[in-house]
């Protein structure tokens, strides 16, 4: 992905107006080599964390799981089980509980297949997602969690796919289903 054209991200966002530890107003000023909201009164520093988003790709008998999303972004579309990371949270036990979750399937991670950047768009999605190769173990299919349907696709007979990282590894795929 061509990432040269990306706008920079916002290191210093105007929606962090007080201090969350001592509710002073804050300040922008550079910090090392940004510009970033700090307190003046305790010294709190606003890090703008990227958002960590987690899923899996599961191909079970030539066929690959894909969830119908019921939220935005990408609402309509179809995109593998995925979901977001929490401080704290392990990516491998994430993705498997965001599976289940949307899908109503086990699964169990195979290996890691790729780490994707998606530049800051405002759209509330994820810019660092990691993507796993699971195999199916159990479970009932059933959509479930933010995912309004989920199913097996051929590759030859996608639905329209949501995110580049789907279509990326969907892609990759190709005759190694």
């Amino acid at each position: 992905m061509d990432n040269a054209s990306a706008r920079p991200p916002n290191s210093a966002p105007a929606f962090m107006v007080y201090c969350p530890r001592c509710a002073t107003p804050l300040v922008t000023r550079p910090v090392s080599d940004k510009l970033r909201r700090v307190c003046p009164a305790c010294g709190y520093i606003h890090f703008t964390d990227p958002k960590v988003g987690v899923g899996v790709l599961v191909v079970h008998e030539g066929r690959v799981l894909l969830v119908r999303r019921a939220v935005r972004p990408e609402i309509g579309k179809w995109s593998i089980p995925a979901g977001f990371l929490d401080q704290g949270e392990d990516p491998q036990v994430t993705a498997v509980r965001e599976a289940q979750e949307e899908t109503g399937l086990q699964v169990t991670i195979d290996h890691l297949l790729d780490v994707y950047y998606t530049p800051p768009s405002g759209s509330g999605g994820a810019s660092v997602f990691i993507l796993y190769r699971a195999t199916l173990v159990g479970g009932q299919l059933r959509p479930g969690d933010d995912a309004d349907e989920a199913g097996f696709f051929r590759l030859d007979n996608l639905p329209e796919l949501a995110f580049a990282s789907t279509r990326d590894a969907i892609r990759r795929l190709g005759g190694n289903a």
